[in-house]
């Protein structure tokens, strides 16, 4: 039996991404790549959840169900479509946001980058320039001195680690793809300077994104108003196999502690975590033929969440929000049960002295996966494709009410 009262200010939030929902992102180079002859992504995003111009009925949605939090990203190739051109416009839909958040008692968490960018900012390399941390921070610094009186908490940057753990889940080159060089063409920059945040996994572009980081922290503490800034990490659960703990080791090692190690002194750490990888000396076993798995291919692992919140507590020593955890799968019972058991590792993290401070599900909405199209549903809310009507799931109710007691028991 489950009976724990959380923290007073407990966050409960769920998660989306502006390309992922807002629809018709134009002028990021997500919607070029989602057009390329050849290209990997299996459908274009389209209208996404017209979460764009839907959002006063979604955000009402949300705190309906009991939620006290929402979890979004300002979309940078909006405020700032063409180099050093600032979108008035842009800048007060998101502060119409933000403040509907609050007419509806809901703290706006907001992701200053989710993985993408605008168009022109490939023209000069993206990710792989040197400096895109100077245009990253001269874009952050405008939007909290136009919005900061109105965010709660802040993640700079989105998974500054995806491309590393991509890198070891696919067993393919993509910079060999024909698709590379089509998108190097058509951003006009040779196929070793295309810098896209998602698919480029060196030294010099992780170098790059936490120093980005790095400069926004400064420029959005500098600004107005007064909350945590931090940065979110995709964490999945390293565990060794049989022989496999150097391994093991080197994986944990690349794809999280350099750095986790870099975010010490940062107000909080977002901890992102879905599955778990098993690694023996060869690498990454795969899940058996008798695994559960979820819509991505990763096993059914709820309990991998505990694993990764005592890492990064551990490495950091810094508050935690779970800005991520959910389930992609047609059955919603499914999505309930690890909903259920990933909780209970909140649970034990809180009572083990882990400076948790929020538990936020992704995703919101059934929305667009990048490459894998709309056929993933992450959503505690479905989405008609044809007609955009949302219909709450019974894991979006359990879990609002949840939210709304700030108290677990079963």
């Amino acid at each position: 039996m489950v009976d724990f009262q959380f923290p007073k200010d407990f966050l409960w939030g769920t998660a989306t991404a502006a390309h992922q929902v807002e629809g018709n992102n134009i002028n990021c180079e997500s919607w070029v790549l989602e057009h390329l002859p050849g290209t990997i992504y299996a459908e274009p995003s389209g209208d996404a959840c017209d979460h764009y111009h839907r959002y006063p009925a979604d955000i009402a949605l949300l705190a309906d169900l009991g939620f006290n939090a929402y979890r979004f990203s300002i979309e940078w190739a909006r405020i700032e479509p063409e180099e050093g051109e600032f979108s008035y416009a842009s800048l007060e839909h998101y502060r119409r946001m933000l403040t509907t958040c609050h007419e509806h008692g809901i703290a706006p968490v907001v992701t200053f980058h989710h993985f993408t960018s605008p168009r022109w900012l490939h023209r000069y390399g993206g990710w792989l320039d040197e400096k895109t941390p100077e245009r990253f921070a001269r874009y952050c610094e405008r939007v909290t001195d136009h919005l900061g009186d109105l965010i709660s908490v802040a993640c700079t940057v989105n998974e500054a680690n995806i491309a590393m753990l991509l890198a070891k889940l696919l067993p393919f080159n993509r910079q060999e793809q024909p698709w590379w060089g089509a998108a190097a063409q058509a951003f006009g920059v040779p196929a070793d300077r295309l810098g896209l945040f998602q698919f480029v996994a060196n030294a010099r572009s992780r170098e790059i994104i936490m120093a980005a980081h790095r400069r926004a922290f400064d420029v959005i503490h500098a600004g107005p108003g007064n909350f945590p800034v931090g940065m979110t990490l995709a964490l999945p659960d390293i565990q060794q196999g049989e022989g496999g703990e150097s391994r093991a080791a080197e994986f944990r090692r690349e794809m999280s502690d350099c750095y986790l190690e870099q975010l010490r002194g940062d107000d909080f750490v977002g901890v992102q975590t879905y599955a778990r990888m098993v690694v023996g000396p060869d690498g990454l076993i795969p899940p058996g033929e008798d695994v559960e798995l979820n819509q991505m291919g990763e096993e059914f692992y709820p309990e991998a969440l505990g694993g990764t919140i005592r890492h990064a507590a551990q490495v950091t020593g810094i508050p935690i929000y779970v800005t991520e955890n959910g389930l992609a799968s047609t059955d919603d019972s499914r999505r309930l049960e690890y909903i259920q058991r990933a909780l209970r590792c909140v649970v034990n993290s809180l009572e083990s002295g882990i400076d948790v401070r929020g538990y936020f599900c992704w995703s919101a909405f059934d929305n667009y996966e990048w490459v894998s199209g709309y056929r993933p549903q992450f959503g505690l809310i479905a989405v008609d494709r044809k007609t955009q009507q949302r219909t709450a799931k019974p894991s979006a109710h359990w879990l609002g009410a949840v939210a709304r007691a700030n108290r677990l028991q079963f």
